[in-house]
Parts: C-alpha cells; structure tokens; sequence
C-alpha cells in the first residue's frame, strides 16, 4: 500500500470514528464528557493531517514529518484515552465529583483552569456508559490511538524509493 493510500486510510478512519461518536451522541443519547470532547478533538487533528498529507502528497522527508505529527497526536489522544479508562475504573468511593459541563467552563473560567478541569476528569468521565467486547469507548479510543500510533510510526520510518 502506498503512503497516499495510508493517509487516506488515516482520514476515512478518523472520519467513521467521528461519525461514531456523533451517532452515540444525537441517536443514542450518550452526551460526552470532557475527556470525550478533547478525544474527539485528537482525532479530528489526526483526520485533518491525514487529508493534508493526502493532498499535499509529500516525499520521503514530508512523510517523516507528517508521520512524526501523527504519532505525537495519538499519544496526545491516548494520554487521555488512558487516563478516561482509569477513572472508569476506579473504586466508586474515588470517582471524583461531577463538574460542569465543558462549554459552561470555558465561558466561566480561564482557558489554563478548563484545560486542567479536563484533564483531571470527573464523575461523569467515569460512568461506563456502552461497552462492546469488555472494552467501553474510551477502551476502544485507546485502542484507535495505539493503531494510529504505529501506522504513524510506519509512514514516519518505512523505507521510501528514490
């Protein structure tokens, strides 16, 4: 498969992971938690540099690069897949209090104080909401971000003719 391919591959992967997660939201009710906002936004990222690379076609070094962008943007993504799973499984008795919702921090608050009410997470980013496998969603965002991460790293490495 050529580097064209995977990047178009990357774009249409983020785009059914997004329509997935619009689906969860407005069909099945499922509203997201802050920790799922800043996921979807990781892979938004990813799907707009997958396009960009894409379109733009680049040769052995543009592809070290966008692969290299790609990579930090799904470990990025899977920090916080990671630290969703870990409050998911937390004794209820540490499963830290709900908070408000993210577009009420961000009118309310500083910018620095809704990104680290985000990233602590609360009550809400705990509730195991739908599962399939054992694995709830952000289990298997984690799961995208890992594979997304070692495509990156292949586009990033593998040896490019010429």
């Amino acid at each position: 498969m050529n580097h064209r391919s995977i990047y178009l591959l990357g774009f249409v992967g983020c785009t059914v992971l997004m329509a997935t997660a619009l689906y969860f939201q407005y069909v099945m009710d499922l509203e997201p938690c802050p920790l799922c906002v800043v996921q979807r936004i990781s892979f938004v990222l990813i799907g707009v540099l997958c396009l960009v690379a894409f379109i733009h076609n680049p040769g052995g070094w543009g592809n070290k690069v966008y692969g290299i962008a790609g990579a930090v943007l799904a470990v990025a993504g899977a920090a916080v897949a990671a630290r969703h799973v870990w409050l998911q499984h937390l004794p209820p008795e540490l499963v830290p209090e709900c908070g408000p919702g993210l577009d009420y921090m961000l009118r309310v608050f500083p910018l620095g104080k809704v990104v680290d009410m985000v990233f602590t997470g609360s009550g809400e980013c705990a509730e195991v909401a739908w599962q399939f496998l054992g694995l709830s969603i952000p289990g298997w965002t984690l799961v995208a971000y890992v594979v997304i991460f070692l495509i990156a790293l292949y586009q990033a490495f593998r040896h490019y003719p010429g």
